[in-house]
């Protein structure tokens, strides 16, 4: 089974190391608005199907890490990333609420 999830450590040192990451939200915009990770970009869940392109234009670039409050909504997007042939994408476990915990505090929670 290959790897579905990274956790906020992994992404932090790889973004660190200056690798290509892309970052994706798939919260609410009104989650968006509250806290964000800097360069995260906003994909709300519903909206997915209809980025496709576009993710996978991103995916051809540089890994995405999706992410979302604690992530159970990333790690559903993930797996249907992958469906569609995007293998290039892994959830970021606990989501943003983790960033926040353990990389950037600064980064509201709620």
């Amino acid at each position: 089974m290959p790897q579905m999830e990274i956790t906020a450590q992994d992404v932090k040192q790889r973004l660190d190391a200056g690798e290509k990451l892309h970052l994706i939200d798939v919260r609410e915009p009104q989650e968006f608005a509250i806290a964000k990770i800097p360069g995260g970009e906003l994909f709300p869940m519903r909206s997915v199907p209809a980025s496709l392109a576009q993710l996978q234009t991103r995916a051809a670039e540089g890994p995405l890490v999706v992410y979302c409050h604690h992530g159970v909504r990333s790690l559903n997007v993930v797996h249907w990333l992958r469906g569609q042939g995007i293998e290039a994408c892994l959830s970021m476990s606990g989501g943003i609420d983790a960033w926040s915990r353990e990389i950037d505090p600064s980064v509201p929670r709620y």
